[in-house]
């Protein structure tokens, strides 16, 4: 069993499959949150009351364009 993330290509991922220890990004809920907020992060879609999702495209782009420890992004969201 590799320890390697995976994220979808696309389609919709949960905030535990993008934050770390499970997912690829090393922030808080509170730092991803307040990222959301200010714009370093993308913004989430909602598709009931209590699911809210992003799309997997929006996540492989900001790895891609790199996220630091305290939650800074070299790309625009």
């Amino acid at each position: 069993m590799s320890n390697e993330i995976t994220l979808p290509q696309t389609g919709f991922v949960r905030l535990k499959q993008i934050l770390a220890p499970q997912g690829p990004i090393p922030v808080s809920k509170s730092t991803w949150w307040a990222g959301v907020k200010d714009g370093r992060f993308p913004k989430p879609m909602k598709l009931g009351d209590r699911v809210t999702v992003w799309r997997a495209e929006d996540i492989q782009a900001l790895i891609a364009n790199g996220v630091t420890n305290d939650g800074a992004s070299d790309c625009e969201a």
